[in-house]
């Protein structure tokens, strides 16, 4: 059977095939749309969770909608293989799963893509972070610091990644290694790798391990990797540690501190018998700064902690916190209260800053004076 025509969220043609799904798909409000046991159809709005009074007529109808999608982008989706991780031509992330893995019925979460991606102000507003600990991370970007963004699923990590991407200057070859692509970064000289999932057919997997060990033979200025979640960990540490300052990650975990632990697990995947002290000296020297967002009760996502790696304590990697969100309760509406603090340490990766000749970012300076000159 051939493939249907390539699949786009937003063409009625294709929104005309998606039965019960496609009036939520266009509504520009929805961010996400998650089908449970080909039944209940939830959305999310505005980081909330919403259940809609829209269903699927059958198991059957639901089951031939994920099945259209997954071919549409010349993925299978059968008894055979259940599962279907896909990017969707216009930048959507499509995850399904069918009987028998999924017990109840069939699964289906599309993310949709956001056009336009935010920037530094815009989250400001949003209350996702403070200007003055923005203003750090604009810093830590120019002074080529790497960095390390922590948090649980749909905590804002891929967001907080596009706007860091932002401050890289225009001629740095940058590039990106994604399971699905998602980053949207301004730059023109972008060299974007996905990895590819085996067809069952003869083609063989491209993993995000294949990819990182690839693109270190392309000449990187920033090496990006959308998220490690695998072996790849001990390539991106052994990168970032011989040269290629300035790369950034993303990772799932609860904590900043957890966040450290887990790259040291992920390195251990890689198969080799390595000393637990020498994974984290590599942990250490490799990231400079670790960024923890997380996700609140009101469905807002924040920037929680902002810590600088300074070293290892014996068998224990050092951090100190540059920024701190403290919540304060709820208001009337539901909303979470809180302040962003910053600590009374100056970081020592600003002093790179100087190194490079570089100007502090206005936002910053104020909060963390330039360093007295220790001759005088």
């Amino acid at each position: 059977m051939s493939a249907p025509p390539a699949f786009s969220l937003m063409q009625p043609d294709y929104l005309a095939r998606l039965g019960p799904l496609a009036p939520l798909l266009a509504d520009p409000h929805v961010t996400e749309v998650m089908v449970v046991a080909g039944h209940d159809i939830y959305v999310e709005v505005e980081g909330r969770l919403l259940l809609t009074t829209i269903t699927f007529e059958s198991e059957q109808e639901a089951l031939e909608v994920i099945q259209y999608i997954a071919q549409s982008v010349g993925r299978r989706i059968d008894a055979q293989s259940p599962i279907c991780d896909a990017r969707l031509p216009d930048g959507s992330r499509l995850h399904a799963s069918i009987p028998p893995v999924a017990v109840d019925g069939p699964l289906l979460n599309i993310r949709k893509f956001v056009r336009g991606p935010l920037d530094m102000q815009d989250l400001i507003r949003l209350g996702s972070c403070s200007e003055s600990a923005f203003g750090f991370l604009k810093a830590c970007v120019m002074a080529r610091a790497n960095i390390l963004v922590s948090g649980g699923t749909s905590s804002g990590k891929t967001t907080l990644l596009n706007v860091l991407s932002g401050y890289i200057p225009n001629d740095e070859r940058i590039v990106t290694i994604e399971d699905a692509a998602e980053l949207q970064l301004r730059q023109r000289h972008v060299a974007r790798l996905e990895s590819f999932p085996s067809s069952g057919e003869g083609t063989p997997e491209i993993t995000l391990r294949d990819l990182v060990i690839s693109s270190l033979r392309m000449r990187p200025d920033r090496l990006i990797v959308g998220e490690v979640r695998g072996p790849e960990a001990l390539d991106m540490l052994q990168a970032m540690n011989t040269g290629h300052d300035g790369s950034m990650t993303t990772l799932h975990a609860n904590k900043a501190r957890d966040a450290l632990a887990r790259i040291e697990t992920l390195v251990m995947m890689a198969g080799y018998d390595f000393v637990p002290k020498a994974i984290r000296s590599q942990i250490a020297s490799a990231f400079n700064v670790v960024i923890h967002l997380e996700r609140m009760r009101d469905g807002t996502r924040k920037v929680v902690q902002i810590s600088e790696i300074t070293g290892m304590d014996e068998d224990v990697i050092s951090m100190q916190d540059i920024f701190r969100f403290t919540r304060t309760g709820m208001d009337a509406q539901g909303r979470v209260l809180g302040g962003f603090a910053a600590a009374s340490l100056r970081p020592r990766i600003l002093d790179r800053l100087t190194d490079l000749g570089l100007e502090m970012p206005p936002e910053i300076a104020r909060v963390f004076p330039a360093q007295i000159d220790r001759a005088q």
